[in-house]
């Protein structure tokens, strides 16, 4: 699988020499190797079929966010569609979403943090019988207006629209971050303390066993279909 990462953030400052960035993280998760492009560095593949598929990772920035790497990275999505399989993870997500005719706002819910919940709407091809699935998730935007031929494939009251499934063109995507293991999620936690809503019981909650191994599966099933 010629797997590219478009790298749109990094772990804050704080933990430099303590966790990996995010490709490393999404490497291990999937036992995959890839190529990474620092988007927020202006980098991006020439051409969308450079690679067969991309995966957007999570970002501290919002998609409304007026800063200049998001632009060309909605357009290149744009001109990805049908081109390469595309994978969106939290601000991947919705920057699809977005990008697709969607909407992201800044969600009155506030943040959601910990281990999370999610029902499972609808099965698709590359997805087991699971009726949830418990992941961890961080995040304070949402995608409140699907875009045409996306489909809610699972969420829960918290994020409704927190998996999609592209009718139009071979394209996934996630809320919540699978490739955050229990100790880097805790420590991200930690790290908004006063602004993340009870956040001993969302550190507690990540001690709980979880599906991040499962939503691996399902993501490299997707890939290699």
């Amino acid at each position: 699988m010629d797997l590219a990462i478009l790298e749109t953030g990094r772990p804050p400052a704080i933990f430099q020499g303590r966790f990996e960035r995010y490709p490393a993280m999404f490497e291990r998760l999937l036992g995959l190797k890839a190529v990474s492009y620092d988007v927020e560095a202006g980098a991006l593949p020439a051409r969308p079929g450079d690679h067969e598929a991309y995966l957007v990772t999570g970002s501290a920035a919002g998609v409304y966010d007026t800063l200049p790497w998001i632009g060309p990275l909605g357009d290149f999505l744009r001109s990805a569609k049908g081109e390469a399989k595309l994978v969106g993870i939290c601000f991947g997500h919705q920057i699809m979403a977005e990008a697709f005719g969607g909407r992201v706002e800044k969600s009155a819910r506030g943040w959601g943090a910990g281990l999370q919940r999610y029902e499972i709407a609808a099965r698709e091809p590359w997805m087991d019988d699971a009726e949830a699935i418990d992941i961890p998730v961080s995040h304070q935007d949402q995608i409140v207006a699907l875009p045409p031929h996306a489909r809610a494939i699972g969420g829960n009251a918290f994020s409704p629209f927190g998996m999609l499934a592209y009718d139009d063109q071979p394209a996934i995507s996630m809320q919540f971050h699978p490739e955050f293991e229990p100790a880097f999620a805790k420590a991200l936690i930690e790290s908004r303390f006063d602004r993340v809503s009870d956040p001993d019981a969302a550190i507690a909650s990540l001690d709980a066993p979880d599906d991040r191994k499962r939503v691996a599966g399902w993501i490299r099933r997707f890939l290699e279909s």
